[in-house]
Formats: structure tokens, C-alpha cells, sequence
């Protein structure tokens, strides 16, 4: 069968849609290194707040069947999965990311074959021709970035075997390069984290945005649903400073040490990822300021940017949930029997603040 390859188009908000047998899936989530044996210890059951859950499903909504991608019906209990990685595990979202697609392919008996791309997206690329080679009959893929994915698009249609993509878009067709896209409205998380921050600054002063890694549709969508959200309700706030931190610690406390030296009267910080969000805690700290002085919302819901909601450090957490494995599989299932799923499945996440930051921290990861 012929199938396209890559076809850039401009990004767009996915279309809300969900499994109709998946209301409410439950993952895992634990602070194992990715280089640890998939037998290794089990992970202690979720808390019961800390599932992945489907937003209600649009009429109308886009789906892919089999026979409309052009693969073969395959019996999922005698598939290889193989699940590329696109971060180094320093980040807890990674770790718990690939902890939960490990767990609930033990769950199901399922084999797994891992790669992580250690931020390199050259090495993300070769991972997943190395999975194809390696006998992976479908694949589940967190791409590093949007573009460049023509190598990996055509190996995987040479083959017929399925994509799923979780985390971040692939710039491609859906039902003819890949199968399904997992994620979170990342423009809704972005609207949210301003209502937080517009909260806790009263509306007014200057705010900077500590950006994610350049190159995907989370950091696109993640910053236009915050200034649009911004604009609309809180015109005296105003976001006078935008650098990008890629979703590490390291480089959000440089940003952040750069910032306030820069624009000394900061008023809020909006940091696109927790990690990028304690970094620019550490700044403040080195810098004299006392917790609550600048005010920070962040992205994501690790246990560590929660702590800080409860220390008075972060004003508030738009959860972005990792615990992708059962919904994965769950598609992944769905599909070799023949059955549709939809194009875009889309996560409803939580959030912290100082109400229920205390009382709610277990769901975090």
C-alpha cells in the first residue's frame, strides 16, 4: 500500500476525542532510572487521583481503523511493542513516562524492547529504526521533536507496522504515518497556568516565561495558550521576557539568575515544565529573595514542584500526567483487533495550589 510520508502543516489544537471503553485508565509511576531491568521491583499501585482519565469525547471526532492505516490484525499478547524515549531520566516526568509503559507491559505479558534518545534527536531516530530492525511489530514513540521524522515514517511503512506518539505531536498524517496522538491540551494548560498566575499576582506587573525545548508542539501551544489567556483577562499583566530554559533545571536557574539581574521587579515567572520551575526557585533563593517574592507557575505535577506549592515557593502546578502505559496499550489493543480508535485522544489533568497541594501530593510523581 502506498503511504504518504511527511506533510508539514501548521500545528493544531487537537481535536478532543477518546476511546470509547477508556473513561478512566490507571498507571504507575516510581523514580527508576531508565537503564533499570523492565523485572525489576513492581511499582505500589497509583493513588487513587493519579490515573490518566479521557476528556468526554466530541461527536464527529477523527478515528483510524487497521484497515484504513494499512497494517495487518495482530494479536497484541504475541507483539513486540518497542517504546523510544526521547529525554535523559533526569526529568521525573520521563521517568515516570517510561516506568508506566514498562509496568503495564509486564502487566499484560506483553514484550517490550526500550530506547532512550538522550535528548539527542539524531540518536531518537536511530533508536527507532534499531527497534524496527530488532522485530518491533508496533511502536509507541515520545518524540524529542515535531519535525524530521521522514526516515523513521517510511521504515515503519515499509514494514506495516502502527505508531502511536504520546507526549508530543509528530508533524505528520494521522491514520497514514501514525495511528494515534496521546497527550494533554498543552493551549489548555497553558490558559490555565495564566488564570493561576493572573491569581497570584492580582492581574498586574511584569511576568516572563521560562520556554521549552524549541522544535515541538508542546512549548508552541503551551506559551499561545498563556499569553492568549493573558491578553484576554489580565491586559496589565505583562510578559516582558521569554527565553528558553529546554526543560531542564540547570539551564531554568541560569535563565532565571540572568532574569533578575536583567528585570529586577519581576513580578511572576511562568515556567513551561516543573524542572525549568525549581531551577528558577534555586535562582531566587541565591538571590535573597523569600519565598512568594516572585511568583511561579508551572507545568507538569512532579512531587518536588508540589513540595514547593506546600513551602510557599510555587503559587501553583498545571498537572501534565505521564502515566501513559494503559491508555498506550489500551489503544494499542483496540487497533490490532480491528476496532477504531480515535486520531487524538486527549488527557483532562489536575492541578495544585495552595489548597490542595498538602492533602493531594501523593498523586504527584
Amino acid at each position: 500500500m502506498q503511504r504518504s510520508t511527511h506533510r508539514p502543516h501548521l500545528l493544531a489544537r487537537p481535536v478532543v476525542v477518546a476511546l470509547a471503553a477508556a473513561v478512566a485508565l490507571t498507571a504507575t509511576a516510581c523514580s527508576k532510572s531508565e537503564d533499570d531491568a523492565s523485572g525489576g521491583k513492581e511499582s505500589s499501585a497509583a493513588a487513587a487521583g493519579a490515573e490518566q482519565k479521557v476528556v468526554t469525547p466530541e461527536p464527529g471526532g477523527k478515528t483510524c481503523t487497521i484497515d484504513a492505516y494499512g497494517a495487518e490484525k495482530i494479536d497484541l499478547k504475541n507483539a513486540t511493542v518497542g517504546f523510544s524515549q526521547s529525554e535523559k531520566e533526569a526529568n521525573p516526568f520521563r521517568i515516570a513516562e517510561t516506568q508506566s509503559i514498562k509496568d503495564e507491559a509486564k502487566k499484560r505479558g506483553v514484550k517490550l524492547l526500550t530506547a532512550n534518545a538522550q535528548s539527542q534527536f539524531s540518536k531518537q531516530i536511530s533508536d527507532v529504526q534499531n527497534l524496527l530492525a530488532k522485530g518491533a511489530d508496533l511502536l509507541v514513540i515520545a518524540p524529542l521533536n515535531s519535525d524530521g521524522w521522514d526516515p523513521v515514517l517510511q521504515a515503519a511503512a515499509a514494514k506495516k507496522v502502527p505508531i502511536i506518539t504520546i507526549d508530543r505531536k509528530i508533524n505528520a498524517d494521522p491514520c497514514k504515518d501514525y495511528v494515534s496522538f496521546i497527550a494533554s491540551d498543552f493551549v489548555e494548560q497553558g490558559k490555565r497556568a495564566a488564570d493561576q498566575m493572573i491569581e497570584a499576582t492580582g492581574g498586574k506587573g511584569e511576568v516572563a516565561i521560562l520556554l521549552g525545548s524549541a522544535g515541538n508542539n508542546v512549548t508552541t501551544e503551551r506559551t499561545k495558550g498563556f499569553k492568549e489567556q493573558i491578553a484576554a483577562k489580565a491586559p496589565d499583566l505583562k510578559v516582558v521576557f521569554e527565553q528558553t530554559g529546554d526543560f531542564a533545571r540547570e539551564k531554568g536557574q541560569q535563565v532565571t539568575e540572568q532574569l533578575i539581574q536583567s528585570k529586577p521587579g519581576i513580578k511572576g515567572i511562568y515556567a513551561e515544565n516543573d524542572e525549568m520551575g525549581l531551577g528558577a526557585v534555586t535562582a531566587l533563593k541565591g538571590a535573597g529573595k523569600k519565598a512568594g517574592d516572585v511568583k511561579i507557575v508551572t507545568v507538569d505535577g512532579t512531587r518536588n514542584a508540589v513540595q514547593g506549592v506546600v513551602d510557599g515557593w510555587i503559587s501553583g502546578v498545571i498537572e501534565s500526567n505521564p502515566r501513559f502505559g494503559p491508555l498506550a496499550f489500551q489503544t494499542l489493543d483496540t487497533f490490532t483487533k480491528g476496532e477504531e480508535v480515535p486520531q487524538d485522544i486527549i488527557i483532562q489533568d489536575n492541578a495544585y495550589n495552595g489548597d490542595n497541594a498538602k492533602q493531594d501530593i501523593g498523586n504527584a510523581f
